[in-house]
């Protein structure tokens, strides 16, 4: 296991006022070496990643972790690119079913050592964030006990932060699926000041009752890191931009007006077929949609 020094901080560059910085998701580039898809990403222009930590990247359960980590440390180093944990592999911890235990089971032994772990290799890393969720609520499991073990859950995460912010994720089907349910278990775990939100921007253009620039400013204070991504109202599929339903400059202009100083990283896992290309299409949408932005 990796060894967490208590001065550890996360590294986030100095940004000039406005200017957003752009990353692309490891779980879109499953079918490439974590090496190899890190220099695709330099060499196109990313300036972060959003490593979701699985087998072939990075796997927290698997045999010398601190030597690993270490690399991926001087990788990332070497190549200008700042960096967020992840925690959505799919069959990490179980290979019978996806996401599975989740902090919302009977025994979410192993998923809270799942988080301990990403905790501590985010600090090892110098991680802006490390962002988690809650879950799908399993049916056996009656909605105020779900609640009452993610809340535990959740404040033994948080115990345990190792100074690095935590992005917590609603997720459109999950325990917590909107911003009104974050900040309600941000309330019932008292407010913590290192638990902040993971804002993914298809996600609100599903499900949240605003406009996505509105979702934006709403949690703006306690925004931690966003995913980016296109999507359709009421359906939950990560499309690439331009396939979806989401106008981009103005939510852009409210992450730059907001002066969120994160990753912006790109969310599309479905999309690993074609990654090299797809993100190279990406960035340059991105950039694009906030120049239009500016001007606006």
């Amino acid at each position: 296991m990796t060894t967490v020094t208590p001065a550890a901080a996360p590294r986030r560059p100095a940004t000039a006022p406005g200017r957003l910085r752009f990353g692309y998701g490891t779980n879109g580039f499953a079918n490439h070496r974590l090496d190899d898809a890190l220099g695709v990403l330099a060499d196109l222009g990313y300036e972060g990643v959003a490593l979701t930590l699985d087998h072939d990247h990075l796997d927290p359960f698997a045999p010398g972790l601190a030597r690993r980590v270490d690399a991926v440390r001087r990788r990332l180093s070497a190549l200008g690119l700042a960096v967020v944990v992840e925690t959505g592999a799919r069959y990490l911890l179980d290979p019978w079913h996806k996401h599975a235990p989740t902090l919302l089971h009977d025994d979410p032994s192993r998923r809270i050592e799942f988080l301990r772990r990403a905790v501590r290799i985010g600090a090892d890393l110098g991680a802006e964030a490390v962002s988690f969720w809650a879950g799908v609520r399993p049916p056996e499991v009656p909605p105020a006990v779900a609640w009452e073990r993610l809340v535990a859950g959740c404040a033994t995460v948080c115990a345990e932060a190792a100074g690095v912010p935590l992005g917590f994720e609603p997720e459109p089907g999950m325990l917590v699926e909107d911003i009104a349910g974050w900040r309600r278990l941000r309330d019932a775990l008292g407010a913590p000041p290192g638990f902040g939100i993971t804002l993914d921007i298809g996600h609100c253009r599903c499900l949240e009752p605003l406009p996505v620039p509105d979702c934006v400013t709403a949690v703006a204070e306690h925004l931690v890191n966003v995913q980016i991504d296109d999507m359709r109202r009421g359906v939950h599929e990560h499309l690439e931009f331009g396939a979806g339903e989401i106008d981009f400059p103005p939510v852009l202009a409210a992450l730059a007006d907001a002066g969120y100083p994160g990753l912006v990283a790109v969310e599309l896992p479905r999309h690993a077929h074609a990654a090299p290309t797809v993100a190279a299409r990406s960035l340059d949408f991105l950039r694009a949609a906030a120049r239009r932005g500016e001007r606006r």
